[in-house]
Formats: structure tokens, sequence, C-alpha cells
């Protein structure tokens, strides 16, 4: 029997606590918490507004040029730190293709060598820190994908920017793996039989 019952949190008495316990026993409860600003979207401008905050003159030191970001995301609702992690996957999923493995440089995939698939998650984001315009471009034409380049800090931004708001560490999965080999329908060789490292 699957039942919902939705509560406020300042109604849930121990009292409801008991009647619910004698009512369905040991079944098991799943407690879902919606707040104010769950209906609130982070939209595809904001996303790429944040981004655009990477300072650049700070290259060399990983930990300052994501720190600009870091600190704008952690002024804002955590249901909007989940969002950013979930479109940065869904980007970086999107470039997840054999054509973009096969143009990145040194690493680039081919059947008969090795090929890393943690560097290439790495230069998919290397994509993405560079802006809309350059992840649009190279989306639509894997020959622009950059060679030999990565920017790996950005997959810790909205974990950073979780901790940096709560003092407790993001323990979140995003609604698409960004993991290579993850966009199946995008590479032809069997993804189980890839090199990966």
């Amino acid at each position: 029997m699957n039942v919902v019952i939705k509560i406020n949190t300042a109604d849930l008495t121990e009292q409801v606590i008991h009647d619910l316990k004698e009512k369905y026993g040991s079944a098991e409860l799943e407690i879902r918490v919606r707040s104010e600003h769950e209906k609130e979207v982070l939209s595809e401008s904001e996303f790429w507004r944040i981004i655009a905050l990477l300072d650049w003159e700070k290259t060399g030191d990983d930990a300052a040029v994501i720190a600009p970001v870091v600190d704008e995301l952690s002024k804002l609702p955590v249901a909007f730190i989940y969002q950013f992690q979930d479109k940065l996957a869904e980007k970086l999923y999107q470039l997840d293709t054999q054509i973009h493995a096969e143009n990145c440089g040194v690493n680039r995939w081919q059947s008969d060598k090795y090929f890393s698939a943690d560097v290439f998650l790495y230069e998919r984001c290397c994509v993405v820190a560079n802006g809309k315009d350059f992840y649009e471009k190279v989306l639509t034409d894997a020959r622009q994908m950059p060679k030999d380049m990565d920017f790996e800090p950005l997959l810790y931004i909205a974990a950073n920017a979780y901790e940096k708001q709560t003092d407790t560490p993001m323990q979140y999965a995003p609604a698409v793996s960004y993991e290579t080999f993850s966009n199946k329908s995008a590479w032809t060789v069997p993804t189980t039989l890839a090199v990966t490292g």
C-alpha cells in the first residue's frame, strides 16, 4: 500500500507520529522536504552567468580560479546548488561522445591506443568552463574541441559551495551521469570494452 501524506513540519507533533505508528505499524516511511525555493529554477542564463565568474587571471591556482563561482553559488538557495550540479552534469553528458573524444589531442580516442576516461571528462570540463558560446560551438562542431586542455576543478564547485553554505559535505548525485561513456548512444565502441583510467 502506498500512501502520500503531506504535513507541515510545524504540525508534526509527537501525537501525529504516534498516530502514524499506530496506523501503519512498521511500514517504511519516505520523507521528502519541499522548501519555498523548490519551485524556483536556476535558469540557463544564470548558470552561464555564474560560470563566467571564473577568474582566469588566477590561472595556475585552481582554487583561486573557482573561488568567485563558489562564493556566488554559496549565496543562493541550496536547491540552486543542486540545480547547478544538474546543469553541469547535463552539459558534460552532451559532450560525452566518441566524435568529441576523437578530437581532443594526445588523449584522443583511438580504438587501438590507451584512452583515459578521466582525462576526457576533465577536457569536457574545460569546454564548459570557457563559457556558453564556446560550449555551443564545440557541441555542434567536435573539431573545435580544445587540444590537451582540461579543468577538473569545475567538478568541485557545487560541493564547495554547498559546504561553504551548510558546513556539511554535499551528498548528491546529479540527474544524469557525467562520467565518460555514460552517453552510450554517442559511442560506437562497446563502452564495456573501452580502456579507462
